[in-house]
């Protein structure tokens, strides 16, 4: 059966010819202006976000101090506000970008020279809610997986200039989790879509530990963990990891299509403890990671002051261990495998990692950059800060890492919320 039925393909035809959308049934008024062929936005002129000045001039002093291995630099790539997630655009030199606002960004290098000319919002006649999680489909369609809603636009890259745009509604809103269950905490969800079309997003539990009358619910619904679905009307949704705590990243290898996430640790439980996760799916029906009985190898949450009311939870009969341990609270979010080939062969094949740096320490920590070295069955090697700085010898953050993506010349990019900019990282031999 195809993944999208053949009455859609002929719907989504016309409204990238016309720049008209016939879509499902929506919560939102826009989306409802759109659905039926209306404008939604009078005005077609979109702001674009200042790339020059004092700001500008700040974070590129502030790059001077990011340690790299020889043969790295690193340059600001464009000022992009509250930037989160991104999602490298198939066909064009452009990005979209998330946050934890109402914005997602469109950001292009018009000129190709590896700095971006322009910063805009994209689809600003729709009203997002925690657009943190954007990824494509293998044939150009970019996903939006907010808050408690995923949408779905066609060939958005070639359909950002104006305000109003084509638009699937893949979960309307209040049914990504049930609305009782949404919280301001944890409710910054990713995506990739893998190889097969399958829509994987992750969805982390609203608590510090989750109470006890939670676990069964939150493991039923994928809540604390990582379902997937189809990414065009939402069918097909089951879960594939339970026993997460707050999965703020994945990626999918591309050599053998195992799916990897991050995963951040308790809260509360003292300086260094308990490790951050890298964690690797290899069941095809699902795995179990552990929590809130355990996290990392033998940190045990159930029962501690953390969590008392599961002091007499049993361990799950089965669960897996996270590939890589990562110090205590540096908050390990975005990570990509390296699929360029401008840097050096060792980087080929890895993972980078961006940590945003600790909150719940005496002494900050992290925001910084991880490279993670694979062997040759495809687990994970070893961990090594790529990218460190972000946090000055004063204890003061400069930057907060959220997310790392390949370009298509092999550069990385690294977003931060914190400074509101994106970074390229390029290599050239010593």
């Amino acid at each position: 059966m195809p993944l999208i039925p053949t009455q859609p393909l002929r719907l989504l035809a016309a409204a990238a010819l016309f720049g008209a959308v016939a879509l499902p049934a929506a919560a939102q008024q826009n989306i409802e202006k759109l659905k039926q062929m209306k404008v939604a936005t009078t005005d077609l002129n979109i702001p674009v976000v200042a790339q020059s000045g004092r700001n500008a001039d700040a974070i590129k002093e502030n790059l001077k101090r990011i340690k790299l291995p020889p043969g790295f630099r690193i340059d600001l790539f464009a000022i992009v506000p509250d930037a989160r997630h991104m999602a490298v655009a198939p066909s064009t030199n452009m990005l979209f970008v998330g946050t934890r606002k109402t914005s997602v960004w469109a950001v292009t290098d018009r000129n190709s020279d590896g700095v971006a000319d322009e910063v805009k919002s994209f689809a600003p006649s729709l009203k997002f809610t925690n657009p943190n999680g954007v990824c494509w489909t293998k044939d150009g369609f970019l996903i939006v997986v907010e808050h408690n809603r995923v949408l779905n636009f066609p060939a958005a890259e070639f359909f950002y200039e104006g305000p109003d745009v084509a638009v699937i509604e893949v979960v309307p809103q209040g049914k990504l989790v049930p609305p009782e269950e949404e919280s301001y905490n944890h409710g910054a969800r990713t995506c990739r879509v893998s190889d097969d079309g399958r829509l994987h997003i992750t969805l982390g539990q609203p608590f510090n530990v989750q109470p006890k009358e939670k676990v069964a619910l939150y493991e039923q619904l994928g809540i604390g963990g990582m379902i997937r679905m189809n990414p065009f009307d939402g069918s097909g949704r089951e879960v594939l990891a339970r026993g997460v705590r707050n999965s703020v990243g994945m990626d999918i290898n591309p050599k053998d299509k195992t799916v990897w996430f991050t995963d951040n640790q308790t809260d509360g439980m003292g300086d260094d403890t308990p490790p951050g996760e890298l964690n690797r799916i290899t069941k095809a029906g699902g795995e179990h990671f552990g929590y809130p009985y355990i996290h990392g190898n033998n940190t045990q949450i159930a029962g501690t002051a953390a969590a008392p009311d599961l002091k007499d939870m049993k361990p799950p009969a089965n669960w897996t261990k996270p590939q890589i341990e990562f110090p205590a609270h540096q908050a390990q979010l975005g990570m990509t495998f390296y699929t360029g080939k401008q840097f050096p062969a060792r980087y080929q094949g890895g993972i980078f990692v961006a940590a945003h740096g600790s909150w719940n320490r005496t002494k900050a920590t992290g925001a910084l950059i991880n490279f993670v070295s694979l062997k040759a069955d495809g687990t994970a090697d070893r961990s090594e800060v790529f990218a460190d700085g972000f946090l000055d010898d004063n204890g003061i953050y400069r930057g907060r890492p959220v997310d790392v993506a390949v370009m298509k010349d092999g550069s990385l990019l690294i977003s931060d919320d914190f400074a509101g900019a994106i970074y390229r990282v390029t290599y050239s031999a010593p």
